[in-house]
């Protein structure tokens, strides 16, 4: 195992949790800035050819997890692994944002849906093989289709 600690924080219009869009439609549309540390920021070299990021981060507010829950979008619970939740066992949040451009150790991104100061974990190019025609989006295709 090993410690994880950050490499930086992102800055974001959210304060707290009820002000993130969620839920189905929910559009990620909030500009913010990823804040990384000196001794990391080396590791931006050549970041900015890239459209977008995966930016791992900590749900350092999230508390207890549970391992089953309703989420927003549907009245039926499902398990935490089935989901978007906060409350993991390990408090790893994943998100996709546009890297809008790069100032030193600042990237400048949208499509944040975190909170204002969350430390960052990790941060990779998006990279998709995946065509989207071979998706499959689960229970919540279910949702759509209900509140069509």
């Amino acid at each position: 195992m090993f410690a994880p600690q950050p490499i930086g924080f992102v800055r974001t219009p959210y304060q707290n949790t009820t002000s993130i869009p969620r839920g189905l439609g929910a559009k990620h549309e909030a500009e913010g800035i990823i804040e990384i540390l000196p001794e990391f920021d080396l590791g931006l070299t050549d970041i900015e050819g890239f459209s977008h990021l995966y930016v791992l981060w900590v749900f350092d507010r999230a508390g207890e997890f549970q391992l089953i829950g309703a989420p927003p979008t549907d009245s039926r619970p499902h398990g935490v692994f089935a989901t978007r939740s906060p409350r993991r066992p390990n408090p790893i949040g994943l998100t996709v944002v546009e890297l809008l451009r790069r100032d030193g150790a600042l990237l400048y991104v949208r499509g944040v849906d975190m909170l204002d100061r969350t430390p960052v974990l990790d941060i990779k190019p998006y990279l998709s093989s995946v065509p989207s025609e071979t998706l499959r989006r689960g229970w919540l295709a279910e949702v759509e289709a209900r509140n069509k």
